[in-house]
């Protein structure tokens, strides 16, 4: 479980919460002048009045102390806002005006620092320019402030609004690179589409970001949302929470349940919900599927020029959701019950949703390479899919794609061009690549310099200390072995469908995919209850429908998966019509 910190206010702090509204009506960020003084009376003079000077536009924030000051820009940062200037006090007990600005620094090096001193202090003031970099010292009293505050206020703000890199709500991911969790929380948060920002947790940034978050980077990834909630290695369902994505169904009921979120179950949801059916289609991960990852789709009707999986599924996300499709992220399903005219679909949480009609459109997930070492070095420079978030680390590295499928061709293509490898060897069992990719891509592969292909090679072995930096392969024809250095392995050997919670109530073959329709035996349809068939897609229960690649003799390709399942769609209206 994640473990949540709450940005509160600090003692000590006071902050003026009015906001200036943005272009659409709502509260818009301003940023932020900070100053610090021990003395209370000072203190609320100096925000007195930069208030009544700056107030309309900037945020005023007053501590009465060094450590307070700090806590309030760390909240600052959390919250993805920006500090302008900071003012403090050259002498506070338990830490000087220097020591402050010192530290400041680190949290916001662009802000412009001033030190309020006395007439005998300027000398150290002075001094203090070349040690925190300070931009401007103010003497006390500054009265009148027309004259001796607002001119240096107004030429600081003017120079920090020129130099200011504008700041845009995002997620921030601290981790390190070669952690597993952290590679899937990138993953997730880049397929789901939410802006966000990685830092590892090494770089200066980082450092600064877990600092602020008060976390010491012994437990990563970190997440600080866009509402500077900090999570601590949290899972994808408490994440998905908290930036914004549903969890959970919103009704007890509906006509048309769908589990799975990829080209098939999109394809569903859409015409479901396009047909006034009250729709709600649950995925487990992340939407798009296996389909999701793809780099490049050339072969797709209607899209000459290619499309990226992760394009088609956000273009088809937005159509569900146009015709009022519910969308629930990360829920795991666990099982389904059939009682009478209603089929009830279990979550791992103990909960479950009803309908009067399911579509089944879990796909498939690549297979395993069964090779030593492997394992251990999952999202640790063995992958498996290339998604354009690991694909951006391999520029310049000597990578190999194990597979000869259109999968393992479009990744290639993907790792040579837009990844910028130095060269991309391709692994295959087979003698050539005719037997399984398209035409097409085979073209392709010739033609980019970078990409090699070796037939009759297989992967043995893959090692590394804490990430992968060697594979051992092996010649089919001839049994030789050779170790080869290798930045990152991505693996397309077939894939396979996890039914195993269907166990018991629909039909599936040897392999576990799901029978339909007229591939469905005697045996198998015994205790089907109507006198009707099933229909082309339907299972071995009645209303209980399947669609893209988990079916049985499916095509395997994104299209086919499309139209199954606006198809399955079409007989989910025929089956409600005899109930």
């Amino acid at each position: 479980m994640a473990a949540l910190v709450s940005v509160a206010p600090h003692r000590g702090i006071v902050t003026e919460t009015l906001a200036t509204p943005d272009a659409n009506g709502g509260p818009a960020a301003r940023p932020v002048i900070l100053t610090v003084d021990d003395d209370p009376g000072v203190s609320r003079a100096v925000a007195r009045d930069l208030r009544r000077r700056y107030g309309d536009k900037w945020r005023i924030v007053r501590a009465e102390s060094g450590p307070d000051a700090l806590e309030a820009l760390r909240q600052v940062k959390l919250r993805g806002d920006q500090a302008a200037i900071l003012l403090a006090d050259y002498r506070m007990p338990a830490m000087s005006g220097n020591e402050f600005l010192e530290q400041a620094m680190d949290i916001f090096p662009f802000a412009k620092r001033v030190l309020l001193t006395a007439y005998a202090d300027t000398n150290a003031a002075i001094e203090a320019i070349n040690v925190v970099d300070l931009d401007h010292y103010l003497l006390k009293p500054w009265d009148p402030p027309e004259e001796k505050l607002y001119p240096v206020m107004d030429d600081l703000l003017s120079a920090w609004c020129r130099e200011e890199r504008k700041v845009v709500p995002e997620t921030k991911l601290i981790g390190h690179r070669w952690s597993a969790r952290s590679t899937q929380m990138r993953e997730f948060l880049a397929r789901s589409r939410v802006p966000y920002r990685w830092y590892t947790s090494d770089s200066p940034e980082g450092e600064r970001l877990l600092a602020a978050a008060g976390q010491d980077g012994r437990v990563l990834p970190v997440v600080v949302t866009d509402k500077a909630e900090v999570l601590v290695d949290p899972t994808p369902g408490e994440l998905a929470a908290k930036i914004g994505l549903a969890t959970a169904p919103e009704l007890e009921f509906y006509d048309l349940i769908v589990i799975g979120g990829g080209p098939a179950g999109l394809g569903a949801a859409v015409y479901g919900a396009s047909e006034g059916l009250k729709t709600v289609i649950v995925e487990k991960n992340v939407f798009g599927g296996q389909a999701g990852q793809s780099s490049r789709i050339e072969n797709y009707l209607g899209f000459p020029d290619g499309l990226s999986g992760g394009d088609l599924t956000f273009r088809a996300r937005l159509q569900a959701e146009k015709f009022q499709a519910e969308m629930v992220h990360t829920r795991h399903v666990t099982g389904l019950d059939v009682t009478g005219s209603t089929r009830t679909v279990h979550f791992d949480d103990g909960t479950s949703v009803s309908g009067h009609a399911v579509i089944l459109a879990t796909g498939v997930i690549y297979r395993h390479l069964p090779a030593p070492g492997c394992d251990m070095l999952t999202d640790r420079g063995v992958y498996y899919g290339a998604t354009l978030t690991v694909a951006d680390q391999c520029a310049g590295q000597d990578v190999y794609v194990v597979g000869g499928a259109n999968s393992a061709g479009q990744a290639a293509v993907n790792l040579a061009v837009r990844g910028n490898a130095r060269s991309v060897t391709m692994l295959v069992r087979a003698p050539d690549l005719t037997a399984s990719m398209s035409h097409y891509l085979i073209e392709q592969i010739a033609g980019i310099p970078q990409i090699a292909v070796r037939p009759c090679t297989e992967v043995i072995q893959a090692e590394g200390a804490g990430h992968l930096e060697q594979v051992t392969l092996r010649d089919l024809k001839t049994g030789t072995t050779e170790t080869v250095d290798c930045g990152s392995l991505f693996v397309f050997i077939g894939a396979e469908p996890r039914t195993e919670w269907l166990d018991g109530v629909v039909a599936r073959d040897k392999r576990g995919f799901v029978l339909t329709g007229p591939d469905l035996t005697s045996d198998e349809l015994a205790g089907w209850p109507l006198e009707r068939p099933p229909y082309h897609l339907e299972t071995s229960v009645p209303g209980v429908f399947v669609a893209g690649d988990v079916r049985a003799e499916s095509a395997k390709r994104v299209a086919s998966a499309v139209g199954e399942g606006a198809m399955s769609v079409m007989l989910v209206h025929r089956y409600l019509e005899q109930l």
